[in-house]
């Protein structure tokens, strides 16, 4: 055990020689650090999570376990584990768990740790970790930093150059980089090797559907589970049901297509927005939008003949709203009016809509702005909101139309 605690310091200690960037987020790290609550950072594998809890914890005397790791699962003792981390890391004031949902039965150990004092940084690749693991054992003891890949204003920054650029010749640049981004996405590795984007997301894809799915639920029919995925990849930003998905698929119960489409969103792959209505139970039986954690994955998995860069820019919008803290089982949602228009994103605050967001990538065409404005003030007057906004891929203006004003934006400065 031992010297798989050794081992550990050293891919420890290459990792935090690394040149990173700083990951903007709302959460003060020292703030967090102070706390003696267990700092959870979650999020989708390779997203930067890790990276994150390494960045808070860098200068500091740290102890540092990986269950990434089968030699330490197998091995895995955990009084053993206690005494060999005192040897390694005398005196360590802070301890780091790296994809601690890999260990049997984490949470009893992480409670026991937590009621001795152990000042904790723990990262995990899987949303179940919230909604019952954390929630039932850890209740008030735990503190949630979401991690997921990089924000549009992180992949600008990383390639030097001012997401609200002015010059002609940056204005070009920064065209290129959004249409990029758009299209790649922004997993952390990639982000340099723009070229492997497919390839390396392909088998992302595959690992995260295997390693936090598959074995974790001990899935037989893979094929029924692997379909699905394509499917919804293939159909991102379009309503789906449980009973359309199972006739579509074939697969054996409404009620397997429904505990595949939870198993699918635990590690943070796809989400499914609700449909706004003021009536709960009206709300639960109309069909879901699905969108994906990143616009790279469509290019690496969905079945397509063309870009669709209006569908993408909806996704990337959607993602941005989840970073931003938005929930999509009490904030935001879509919504269809009595005539059946759309608007892609409705966003609550308490007992109120807060804003109508549309998402329209090339709005030059006066039919499109036409069917687009008339979409959004129809759901307006039926929502009672008058804070309207259309994200564009490079379009900025204000629209007064009806009595409304409507502000639209590039994606850039959304």
């Amino acid at each position: 055990m031992k010297n798989i605690i050794l081992n550990q310091r050293k891919e420890r200690d290459e990792l935090l020689s690394r040149t990173y960037l700083t990951r903007h987020t709302v959460n003060d790290p020292e703030l967090l650090l102070n706390s003696q609550l267990i700092k959870l950072i979650t999020g989708p594998r390779r997203a930067g999570k890790s990276t994150q809890a390494l960045l808070m914890l860098q200068g500091k005397n740290f102890a540092y376990l990986n269950f990434d790791s089968q030699p330490l699962l197998d091995a895995w003792n955990p009084d053993v584990v206690m005494r060999m981390l005192d040897d390694v890391y005398p005196g360590y004031e802070y301890l780091m768990l790296d994809e601690v949902q890999n260990l049997d039965s984490w949470d009893l150990w992480v409670s026991e740790l937590y009621r001795h004092g152990k000042n904790m940084v723990i990262t995990g690749s899987n949303a179940k970790m919230l909604s019952s693991e954390m929630a039932t054992v850890l209740t008030g003891r735990y503190l949630k930093v979401e991690m997921l890949p990089f924000s549009l204003s992180e992949f600008f920054e990383w390639n030097h150059l001012d997401i609200h650029a002015t010059k002609d010749e940056e204005m070009a640049n920064a065209q290129a980089l959004v249409d990029d981004y758009l299209r790649n996405g922004g997993y952390p590795e990639m982000i340099t090797s723009r070229s492997l984007v497919r390839n390396y997301l392909d088998t992302l894809f595959d690992s995260i559907i295997w390693k936090d799915v598959v074995k974790r639920h001990n899935i037989r029919n893979t094929a029924e589970l692997n379909n699905m995925a394509m499917y919804l990849a293939s159909n991102f930003c379009n309503p789906i049901s449980a009973n359309e998905l199972t006739a579509n698929l074939g697969l054996a119960s409404v009620n397997t297509t429904r505990r595949f489409l939870d198993y699918l969103h635990e590690p943070y792959l796809f989400y499914y927005l609700s449909r706004y209505n003021n009536k709960l139970k009206l709300m639960q039986k109309a069909p879901r939008k699905v969108y994906i954690v990143d616009n790279g994955f469509v290019q690496a998995k969905a079945f397509s003949l063309s870009d669709n860069l209006g569908l993408l820019l909806e996704n990337q919008v959607f993602i941005e709203l989840i970073r931003r803290g938005y929930d999509t089982d009490k904030t935001i949602f879509y919504y269809r009016s009595r005539n059946d228009k759309e608007v892609d994103f409705v966003l609550r605050e308490e007992n109120h809509v807060k804003s109508l967001v549309q998402v329209c990538y090339d709005m030059s065409n006066k039919r499109t702005e036409k069917r687009e404005c008339g979409s959004l003030i129809e759901c307006a007057c039926e929502l009672h909101c008058e804070n309207l906004v259309i994200v564009t891929a490079n379009d900025e203006r204000t629209i007064q139309e009806d009595g409304h004003i409507i502000q639209v934006i590039p994606i850039s400065r959304f």
